[in-house]
């Protein structure tokens, strides 16, 4: 019996120790998952997104996002700041003095995620690609001015163009449509319009993880031939509600927001007013401004529009609207872009006698006991329109609104859908409409381009202008002009007299916004408006 029940203690024993070796294994193996889990998260970025990141396929617009399109595809030469054209992947070019033929010398040591080569002959592939779908490319400028592309070698690709347009190596550093798809990513027509087989790209970032409206996880390309980014992933979360992208700020599951609009400012100061995060505003992306009928029988006179101008205080209205996180503009573009920096405008301060003055001598008057000026039994009575999605834009057309009223002129302001405000804009039916420039790359030789267009609303918007005819001919030589100086001197004129005679109004220099925690380090903005800023960032372990 005592060797009976002590065999059994024993097996007991032995049994107790094998489950608790168990126990403590598991326990060990978690600790580690753990710890390989909080790992993997100290060295992961998380940003928040209004919206899905869309197909990454690099030859489609939306919903497709310009961001993150840019994280895994990349272009023959990039825009640094300043407006400063760098080689990228693309060695070096050259142009020949008719500025027609362009030569690029690619890297010879890029490869696509898939392991293929970077060469001439795919760079021609996505080329050819891109030149079967006009019909979605038109709009860029250079590529409906392609007479045919060419692999000279391996390394050297070569495109010829119809006419000279100095902005084309400008527009090869825009995110889409002309990026490069790896030979495995096209589907089996070629037809990538309808779909890519899979993201193979050449840039820093793979996508590794997807899940429709929720999140996508990019790593990092380890073999990735420039400079290798800092944290191995980012995340990207979908959150629609700017109010909820900022609670999961404040409660750590994010580690930056980023973006135009992705916050309100008001939540960015108060978000910046703690002291508990670092934030960051870019420089100018782009000009906030009014553009005024000059169609309109009340617009068609200079000293109206001017009198509108010094109608408003622009400052406090910029001040006290964007909690000074805009910057008041006095020019129609920024001035860090190209052919920008150098030109002098005249600058119009508020000044409500002046204003006054000037509605005087164009003959509208104010009747006794009035409060709206008349014109031959006339009210100077105008329409402004605004997105109604954007408040900012709803604030400041309640701002002029009320200031205009102080000077006998009635607006009357209409909220309406993007849509909406964008093709009666095209249909030249409006008084004055809020517009913003495109920003870099695109401009400014796009802002003047869609002055020109009939149909896009700018160029009815000046036909009061009495020069009209002549800086429309300027800005047809601006593209084919080969010499800088005369470039500069055709985009002085033209951007100064558009300016002078009052049918576009500059507000503010629009600006980007970023709010990250304390262990993100080294954010920097990007000089191009569409590229994405994480490479040099980082997380402090």
């Amino acid at each position: 019996m005592f060797n009976a029940i002590n065999s059994r203690n024993i097996l007991l024993t032995f049994i107790c120790i094998f489950l608790f070796s168990t126990l403590l294994l598991g326990c060990t193996n978690a600790s580690d998952e753990a710890a390989t889990s909080e790992g993997v998260k100290e060295n992961m970025l998380t940003i928040a997104w209004p919206r899905d990141v869309g197909e990454m396929n690099p030859h489609v617009y939306n919903p497709s996002q310009l961001f993150a399109q840019s994280m895994v595809y990349e272009p023959l030469v990039s825009y640094g700041d300043g407006g400063e054209l760098k080689p990228h992947l693309a060695e070096s070019w050259e142009i020949s003095e008719d500025g027609k033929d362009y030569t690029f010398h690619l890297r010879e040591d890029v490869k696509f995620f898939d392991g293929t080569s970077f060469n001439a002959e795919i760079v021609k592939k996505n080329f050819d690609t891109i030149l079967n779908h006009m019909d979605l490319h038109s709009w860029l400028g250079f590529l409906s001015k392609i007479s045919s592309t060419e692999v000279i070698d391996e390394y050297t690709f070569k495109m010829t163009l119809t006419e000279p347009y100095y902005p084309t190596i400008q527009e090869l550093a825009v995110v889409r449509p002309v990026r490069f798809l790896g030979e495995s990513g096209f589907p089996e027509d070629g037809d990538t319009s309808k779909g890519v087989v899979e993201s193979v790209g050449t840039g820093p970032w793979i996508l590794e993880e997807y899940k429709t409206d929720e999140y996508a996880i990019f790593k990092r390309n380890e073999n990735y031939w420039g400079e290798l980014p800092e944290v191995e992933k980012i995340q990207v979360k979908v959150i629609p509600d700017a109010e909820t992208r900022v609670l999961a700020f404040e409660k750590g599951e994010l580690d930056l927001i980023y973006g135009e609009g992705v916050i309100t400012l008001d939540a960015f100061k108060q978000l910046e007013s703690t002291d508990k995060y670092e934030t960051t505003i870019s420089d100018p992306v782009a000009t906030r401004e009014l553009v005024m009928n000059s169609n309109r029988e009340q617009l068609s006179d200079e000293r109206v529009r001017q009198a509108l101008h010094y109608g408003f205080n622009k400052q406090a209205m910029v001040e006290g609207i964007t909690s000074g996180l805009e910057e008041v503009a006095d020019f129609i573009l920024p001035t860090n872009l190209p052919y920008t920096s150098d030109i002098d405008v005249r600058s119009i301060d508020y000044d409500v006698e002046k204003a006054e003055e000037l509605l005087d001598k164009a003959g509208w008057i104010l009747p006794e006991g009035k409060t709206v000026r008349e014109k031959d039994g006339q009210p100077l009575e105008i329409e402004m329109m605004y997105d109604s999605a954007e408040s900012i834009q709803k604030a400041m057309a309640e701002t002029l609104q009320s200031e205009w009223a102080a000077i006998g002129v009635k607006l009357n302001i209409v909220g309406v859908e993007l849509a909406v405000q964008v093709q009666r804009f095209k249909d030249n039916d409006f008084d004055i409409n809020f517009f913003s420039n495109y920003g870099a790359p695109y401009d400014p030789h796009t802002f003047i381009n869609i002055v020109a267009k009939e149909g896009f609303g700018f160029n009815e918007a000046i036909s009061a202008y009495p020069n009209k005819a002549e800086i429309l001919q300027q800005i047809a030589l601006i593209p084919q002009t080969t010499d800088e100086a005369e470039r500069q001197q055709l985009y002085t004129s033209v951007l100064t007299s558009l300016q002078d005679q009052g049918a576009i109004v500059p507000i503010s220099y629009i600006k980007k916004t970023a709010i990250y925690q304390k262990d993100v380090t080294n954010f920097n903005f990007a000089a191009n408006r569409d590229e994405n800023p994480f490479t040099g960032i980082s997380l402090e372990q």
